[in-house]
């Protein structure tokens, strides 16, 4: 049975073994086919797919080749047909088909010449004949421009004097012909073939110069000039004529009436001519010969305008502030004017915004002007000099009762002060003449410059705010300028000349005087201005004291060392018994005070009697000081030289008070000269000197009384010993005085 079982199935199992067996002797064929098949593909199909493809490659390169050849060819046939009817056009004066012909042929040269990769020599050939082309339009444009624009100028061509001006025509030969075909003016194709070769430009730049020099400079620079215009048949003429004028005032109406009517004609027979420029026009690229001109000579014209018409129309006063509205209206409607004809962008203001400052150019204006003539009077001659006494008046604006609040009124002189007398209650009063200037002189130019200052103030209080703290900051400024160009400009005069160094003197004190009220005066212009100008001037009355001063100081220097220098001759008053000795010390002593007389001559009434006094007080002390210290310093007097020098000193005990002459009167200088002890320190010290060289040991004693006589309250101890050494011989009198000094 296991037998029968395994013979059964091995019989089910073998057709199933073969069957595998034949499938895969059937796949080991298929295997050999397939190789056989990449074989083939390998060595025949793939070597003439290579060949297939270099072969497409080539075909396609040709045909790109064969494109850009026929587009080149085609873009030299669009040149070649451009440049014909350029020529045909040119022939037959059809300017703008011309121009537009020839832009064509250079676009399609550009583009010939935009592709690379071909070596051609034609597109050279066609440059050099499109240049020629182009230089042969050009050519005749500008035979046509100056057919139509012509310019008859003087021979001294440049020259823009009125002679020459006169004489020179403007001739536009745009003038379009009765019942003409006026569609496309000849004018116009002209211009517009001009603007598309590129060389519109350059003409309206050189018509530009030449209407501002001859024609638009001119009616700025010259009122008498007058525009006259002339219509032919086939021309427009402009020329001018001069007429006769009463002033030579500069009215920017008038200005600006005449320009306007300059491109009123250029407008209608030049400038209204639409051009083709992309990019530059607003709507659709157009823009006006107007607005091209308008764009090169605007800036220049505009210039003109302000500097040599607008800056001279600038009101002088205040007052005339309100009729320069007028001004304004007339530079508005002129410039609403040129913008109407295109000729000005609407942007362009430059003129209106020039104007309507005119608060900011007229305080500019005021404060050259016054600067200017302040500086002037400070140039001009100091000794030119006008008499200021406490009783002077001048027109100054009147104080405000206190606490009452109003504003000031301007007037004559004030009225203060009543019956001479300012009242402080009941009992008290102040004469007119309490903190008043003495009586001096002072320049005639410092006393203008001062009325200046005043005057200046008081246009301020009519004027504007700003106008009112420029003004205020232009007298503060008229100071300073004083303080520095005075010294500066006269300092040769100021230090040689001593009644000069007076002057100036005087010149400084009176504008400080000033300077304490003159912000005060003026506190009610408003408390906002007067702080931002700082305030008052008060600041400034130190530094005009101090240049007063430091001038007059400094001279007073210069006359010490010539007294001293002087005495320097006189051999320290030593052996006065020598004669030679004594005819030196004696004209030594003359000499100074000749010196003294001199200066008390130039000096009189210059200062004030008071500085007079005191200034001659003072040299005349260093005389006397300098000769006590000379004498009190001898070892050794004799009897004939203490002689001697006490007619020295006599000589100037009696001629000393004769340099005090302040006054012109004589009779009133007695006083001034009866008062020298109260000027001269060492007064007294020189009469105890002339006591002590002519009196004897006794009297010495006797005025020195122990210390409290008139000899001690003059002389040390010390020193009168030293005289009565000098003096007197060695003896027991001499000793027992000498005890008694002490």
């Amino acid at each position: 049975e296991v037998w029968t079982l395994m013979n059964s199935k091995y019989s089910e199992f073998l057709p199933s073994v073969q069957n595998r067996e034949d499938l895969v002797a059937e796949v080991e064929g298929l295997c050999m086919d397939i190789d056989l098949l990449k074989a083939a593909i390998e060595n025949e199909v793939q070597q003439d797919l290579k060949v297939a493809v270099t072969e497409f490659t080539e075909l396609k390169q040709q045909l790109e080749r064969d494109s850009v050849v026929l587009s080149v060819l085609k873009m030299l046939q669009e040149f070649d047909t451009a440049m014909k009817e350029f020529s045909t056009a040119l022939l037959e004066e059809k300017y703008m088909p011309a121009a537009q012909r020839l832009q064509k042929a250079r676009s399609s040269l550009r583009k010939v010449e935009s592709y690379r990769g071909f070596e051609l020599r034609i597109p050279k050939a066609l440059h050099k004949e499109l240049t020629v082309q182009e230089q042969n339009i050009i050519y005749q444009l500008g035979k046509e421009w100056q057919k139509l624009v012509v310019w008859k100028l003087p021979h001294s061509k440049g020259s823009s004097s009125l002679e020459a001006v006169v004489l020179s025509e403007l001739h536009l030969h745009t003038v379009p012909p009765q019942g003409g075909d006026t569609a496309v003016p000849p004018v116009a194709a002209v211009l517009q073939a001009l603007a598309v070769v590129g060389e519109l430009h350059y003409k309206l730049k050189e018509f530009g110069q030449l209407l501002m020099e001859y024609i638009l400079k001119p009616l700025i620079s010259y009122p008498s000039l007058e525009p006259v215009t002339e219509e032919q048949p086939d021309v427009f003429i402009l020329r001018f004529r001069s007429q006769e004028l009463a002033s030579d005032e500069f009215s920017p109406m008038k200005v600006f009436d005449q320009i306007k009517l300059i491109f009123e004609v250029l407008h209608k027979y030049l400038l209204n001519v639409p051009l083709e420029e992309p990019g530059k026009g607003e709507k659709d690229g157009r823009v006006t010969l107007a607005e091209l001109l308008g764009e090169l000579i605007w800036e220049e014209l505009s210039n003109c305008l302000i500097h040599s018409c607008l800056v001279h129309s600038v009101p002088s006063s205040s007052s005339q502030l309100e009729q320069y509205k007028e001004v304004i209206e007339s530079t508005k409607e002129f410039e609403k004017a040129l913008k109407e004809m295109q000729f000005l962008k609407q942007d362009k203001t430059a003129l209106l915004k020039y104007a309507c400052n005119v608060n900011f150019h007229f305080a500019n204006k005021k404060c050259q002007d016054l600067i200017k003539a302040a500086r002037k009077l400070m140039t001009s001659e100091i000794h030119n000099t006008v008499k200021i006494t406490p009783d002077s008046i001048a027109a100054l604006p009147e104080l405000p009762s206190p606490g009452s609040g109003d504003h000031p009124k301007t007037h004559g002189p004030s009225n203060l002060l009543d019956n001479g007398t300012v009242n402080l209650g009941s009992e008290s009063s102040l004469s007119q003449s309490t903190l008043s200037l003495p009586t001096c002189r002072i320049s005639s130019s410092v006393q203008q410059l001062v009325e200046l200052a005043y005057n200046t103030m008081e246009e301020a209080k009519t004027s504007t705010k700003f106008c009112c703290l420029q003004l205020c900051n232009c007298v503060r400024d008229i100071f300073h300028v004083f303080c520095e160009v005075v010294p500066k400009y006269h300092r040769e005069n100021l230090q040689k000349l001593p009644q000069l160094a007076a002057i100036h003197y005087n010149n400084c004190m009176y504008i400080a005087h000033h300077l304490l009220t003159l912000g005060h005066q003026f506190r009610y212009l408003s408390s906002a201005v007067l702080s931002d100008c700082g305030g008052t001037f008060v600041d400034a009355v130190p530094d005009f004291k101090k240049l007063g001063m430091e001038c007059f100081l400094a001279q007073m220097q210069v006359q010490k060392r010539g007294v001293l220098d002087r005495l320097w001759s006189a051999r320290n008053f030593s052996n006065m018994d020598d004669d030679e000795n004594y005819h030196a010390a004696n004209k030594s002593i003359k000499q100074v005070l000749h010196q003294l007389k001199g200066l008390g001559t130039v000096w009189q009434d210059v200062l004030p009697v008071h500085v007079y006094c005191k200034a001659m007080g003072t040299l005349l002390n260093t005389a006397l000081a300098e000769i006590v210290t000379r004498i009190t310093a001898l070892e050794d007097i004799s009897a004939e030289g203490a002689d001697r020098l006490y007619s020295l000193c006599k000589i100037m005990v009696d001629e000393g008070p004769q340099v005090f002459t302040p006054l012109l009167e004589e009779h009133k200088n007695k006083k001034y000269q009866e008062e020298v002890p109260v000027f001269v320190q060492k007064w007294m010290m020189f009469k105890e000197l002339m006591i002590i060289l002519r009196a004897n040991l006794q009297e010495i004693v006797d005025r020195w009384a122990d210390g409290k006589g008139p000899l001690a309250e003059q002389f040390s101890a010390a020193e009168v010993k030293s005289l009565i050494r000098a003096l007197f011989q060695n003896t027991e009198r001499r000793a027992a005085a000498l005890a008694r000094i002490k």
